[in-house]
């Protein structure tokens, strides 16, 4: 392979190991795309899951590479990553994945990549010159904006369906929204997607860069990356993760066809917007505010806040957790590649 700056197996191993975060993003946020369906019985788990899974892979032909983008070349500088760094980064994303997931908590794939890259490349440099503070500080920013968002946008559809639908009985409105929450899981599903997907493109992107077979031009970067990627985020959607299902459906609020509707398209227009603005934010944030904002504007009292605070703390935790994991297995890198 011409320009190849690192032995073949190497970077092999390191994309194996990328493609193994992004069907464990999958396994672990691609439940929350779900979440609504399954827990108001529009669906069946299995029905839901291939639902959830073609969508996801349907993203591909939708979105640009915008976040892509932002995590190859905005969050580090490219010229400070090697494949010790992306060793470190996904390893250390992808434990932190694997510890949440175990414990149901539906903590941020996002966040667990961008602490790993970031403590990676600080742990070899040293400081944190390497750091572009414009990319990640927006990325730290929508940390709080994102779940914020998405409790507006879940209560103000709320309010809305309530106002238009005020002359209709409990029966219609039901049966009008069992094919209302379809529409809208399938556009969260979309743009799951089309957000999650790009970050392990990203990630990929950069180990080519380090690797010398790839620049910072995006029409450098192979197709076969694309289309691997959305397939190992669909594949693990469809495995599922039913511990995060549990958590995100029954334990935040009580939804029911109508708020789960009205959660699910709240938070894909907070991901759509957010994926077309070169944002990488959480999808696990975006649906968790949009459930507690529908829950509220119905009655602020089903709300678990209780509930919504732990999986807050475990969302502040993310980054410097997986930057610290990501950090010990850049030194591990260095003598086993």
């Amino acid at each position: 392979m011409e320009g190849l700056t690192i032995s073949l197996w190497v970077l092999v191993v390191l994309v194996v190991i990328a493609l193994a975060f992004d069907f464990m993003n999958g396994f672990h946020d691609g439940a929350n795309s779900i979440s609504t369906i399954v827990a108001t019985g529009v669906l069946s788990p299995k029905q839901a899951v291939l639902f959830a899974a073609f969508f996801n892979f349907a993203a591909l032909w939708i979105f640009h590479l915008n976040v892509a983008s932002t995590i190859g070349k905005g969050t580090v500088q490219p010229g400070l990553v090697d494949h010790y760094v992306i060793f470190g980064a996904l390893c250390g994303a992808l434990a932190w994945n694997i510890i949440t997931w175990a414990y149901g908590i539906p903590s941020s794939s996002s966040h667990a990549l961008v602490g790993g890259l970031v403590g990676a490349t600080v742990t070899k440099a040293g400081s944190f010159a390497p750091v572009i503070w414009s990319g990640f500080g927006k990325i730290v920013l929508f940390i709080v904006l994102s779940p914020f968002i998405g409790f507006v946008l879940g209560g103000l559809l709320m309010v809305a369906v309530a106002w238009i639908f005020r002359d209709k009985t409990p029966a219609q409105v039901n049966r009008w929204f069992r094919y209302g929450q379809i529409f809208a899981s399938g556009a969260y599903s979309l743009t799951h997607g089309g957000n999650d997907a790009q970050k392990t493109i990203g990630i990929i992107w950069l180990l080519l860069i380090s690797a010398g077979v790839a620049t910072t031009d995006v029409a450098t970067l192979p197709n076969w990356v694309v289309y691997a990627c959305y397939s190992s985020i669909a594949w693990g959607t469809y495995l599922g993760g039913w511990r995060i299902v549990k958590t995100m459906g029954t334990r935040i609020t009580k939804l029911n066809t109508v708020s789960g509707s009205c959660a699910s398209l709240g938070g894909a227009i907070s991901l759509g917007m957010a994926t077309l603005g070169g944002i990488p934010v959480s999808t696990t944030h975006t649906i968790a505010g949009a459930i507690a904002g529908s829950g509220a504007a119905h009655n602020v009292k089903r709300v678990r806040w209780d509930i919504s605070i732990n999986l807050a703390v475990a969302w502040v935790l993310t980054i410097p957790a997986s930057a610290a994991i990501a950090a010990v297995f850049w030194w591990i890198g260095l003598r086993i590649l």
